[in-house]
This record gives C-alpha cells, structure tokens and sequence, in this order.
C-alpha cells in the first residue's frame, strides 16, 4: 500500500508517545552508537564534569582508558582526586569550552603567548588554567610553570596515543584575558588571583565560536591520528551563576542549545564523530527534576547512574558491568561554575545507587499511571 504521509510506517522512536511518553525510561533504542568501543582502544578522556562517570565506567568494564598523571603512590584517594589525579586521561581538570581545550592542545605543541598564567594569593601561587589541581598552592611561580611544563609533556604523550577521543561540552561562558585572548578554567579571583576589568573580560561564545574552535582542535588531534574516532556528549549540569546579565535559567538553556547545535553539526558532517545523549536523559520531561538534587543543579547517584548504564549497554550489551555512579552525583564541587573535584572511587556507591535508581523507576511509573488516568478522564 502506498504511503499517504512520509510518517507513515516510521519505527516508534520517531514518535513522542511511543518513544518516550509510553517507553520505559530511558527509551530502549535511545543511542545507537555509530561505532562500537573496542576493549583495545586507547581511550582520552576531557572536558566537563560528566566524562568523569565516563571515563570511570569504561574503566570497570574493561576499557583502557588512558592515564598520563596518575596519582603518586601511597597518596588519600580525596587528596589525589582534590589534586585533579584520575578524573581525566591528565591533571588538566575540568576544561568546560571548547576554547579552553584548543589554547591547551597548542599551548601544548606550540607555546603560549606570554599572560597572566600564574595567579596569587596569600603568598601563595596557582596555574592559572587549572587552579584547582593544586589546593593551598605552590611555593613559587617558578614551582608553577614548572609543574604545567611537566603537565603539557603528558597532554602531548596521552593524545598521541588516543584511538578515541571522548569529550563533554560543558559551558559557553567564559574569562578572557584581553590583551591575548586566552581564556580561563574559573573567574580571576574566584580561587585565586584578582579580577581586573582593563585585562580580563567576560565572553559568551557563540555557535560558530564553539564549533570553530572544537574543529580546529580535533583537527589537531586527527592530524596525529588520522584514525581517531571521537565521542562528544553535553554535561546536563546548569550554570552555578551567570555574567551575561540574563536570568540564570535563560542562560543556561542558550549556553546547552548552542553546545548540543555544535555536537549535532559536527557529528552530522563526520563519521569518524558520535554524539551520546546524556544531557537528554538526565533533563528531558521524563527525566527532569527527578534526576537532580534539591538545588536543581546536582544530578543525583541515579540520574547518572541511569546516564552510563545506557552507554555502557549500548557498547557492551548484555556484557555490561554496573555502570553506576561511584556513590557521587554530579554539579557540587568541580562541575560547571565550580573548582574542586569530584572523589573518585566506587565502595558501596552502587549498591545506594542501584535502589535510587529502582525507587526513582517506581515514582516514574506511578507517574505515568496517574497521567493516563488523568488523560482519561478528561476525554470523557
């Protein structure tokens, strides 16, 4: 029979109520991943707070995800993960632009331009692009650029090594220095150092900015490995605060459309490029307020642990270790708009987060009864 409408016939996924509405939650045939990880592939992690849970996911299931700085031995796992050790593939904590990651990787094969890299406070002294990789401060700036010459020889090892690369997209909004254009990981004199209008401006950068600057950075990386294949995804965290002197919620939904816009297009032009949905899983209308804490920042042990299951399923299968949270949710300390890192480890983290996430699949269920009922009962 001939079609009457190009929507006929479609698969369920493409329609509200059979793919998300009447679906359980997270939809079955969500992601379909373009390509498969491999247990062999050299897996770089970076950017916002959410690959965290990436990378520590793929790290339980057998993936080898990369590490340039591990931890020295014998150091407290919340020391090493205050330091910034073992949250990413190096210590360059969290990177939430795409600006942020493209001045990193040619600082790394280029140099940078001489600025204020090198912060104050209290006699102490801090990098300037990741001031929270070392709490209290270094004795000296000498200490400092030291410390980021040995960083920028693991940024360049552990990408020359990457088969994939896997990076979420954090924020738009931004510090800049003028005089350079160089922009930092936190606002001068949130941590450390001292706000200064004549050198340091706020940006708020726009689509082509975003997708211009992440293109010239894979550029980069592909150039090293033609063969690199990259997985983007979109941190759900909202902004803890915004300087663009819109309301926070405004700004925040510009900041995430523009980052997800960037994501789609890139992956629609590359096939070497993937996109996992986390961001829609943890704040789609099924998802929501459920997922977060009560300040409506922090996604909860069972909104993330919901978010990797549904990756590491998609890859692994049935195959699939616990994907859970590791006991930390996510948007407290060093998520956007923030310093400090999340803890790392997993010790009975998943077991709590495997009832939250039962009892949250109970509430979700009771909800959607008492929707059809409602629905019901105002049709008759």
């Amino acid at each position: 029979m001939d079609r009457i409408s190009p929507y006929q016939g479609l698969a369920p996924r493409a329609f509200w109520r059979t793919g998300l509405a009447e679906a359980p939650y997270p939809p079955p045939d969500l992601y379909r991943p373009r390509w498969l990880l491999a247990p062999s592939d050299r897996i770089v992690t970076a950017g916002s707070c959410f690959a965290q849970h990436v990378g520590r996911a793929l790290r339980r299931n057998g993936f080898n995800v990369l590490d340039a700085e591990p931890a020295p031995p014998g150091l407290d796992p919340d020391e090493a993960a205050a330091r910034g050790y073992g949250l990413y593939s190096a210590r360059y904590g969290n990177i939430y632009t795409t600006r942020q990651l493209r001045q990193l990787l040619d600082e790394a094969w280029e140099g940078a331009p001489a600025f204020d890299s090198v912060w104050e406070r209290d006699g102490r002294f801090y990098d300037a692009l990741r001031p929270n990789i070392a709490p209290g401060g270094m004795a000296s700036a000498a200490e400092v650029a030291a410390a980021r010459a040995a960083h920028l020889a693991r940024v360049r090892e552990v990408f020359a090594q990457a088969d994939v690369f896997i990076f979420t997209l954090g924020l738009t909004e931004a510090w800049m220095h003028r005089p350079t254009g160089r922009v930092y990981a936190t606002a001068p004199g949130t941590i450390a150092g001292r706000f200064d209008p004549a050198i340091h401006a706020f940006v708020n950068f726009r689509l082509a900015e975003v997708r211009d600057d992440l293109l010239a950075a894979l550029a980069r990386l592909r150039a090293l490995n033609p063969a690199l294949r990259v997985l983007l995804t979109v941190s759900p965290v909202p902004l803890t605060a915004t300087a663009s002197e819109a309301h926070v919620l405004p700004a925040t939904v510009y900041s995430k459309s523009v980052l997800r816009a960037c994501a789609g297009e890139i992956c629609a032009d590359h096939p070497w490029a993937d996109y996992f949905p986390s961001y829609e899983i943890v704040t789609s209308a099924r998802g929501g307020a459920a997922f977060f804490e009560p300040n409506l920042r922090s996604v909860t042990e069972a909104g993330v642990a919901r978010v990797m299951r549904v990756f590491v399923g998609a890859h692994l299968g049935a195959g699939a270790e616990d994907a859970g949270a590791d006991g930390a949710g996510t948007g407290g300390p060093g998520s956007e708009g923030s310093g400090a890192a999340l803890a790392a480890g997993r010790d009975g983290g998943d077991r709590h987060d495997e009832r939250q996430a039962r009892r949250a699949a109970r509430q979700e269920r009771k909800a959607a009864r008492a929707e059809r009922r409602q629905a019901r009962e105002g049709g008759r």
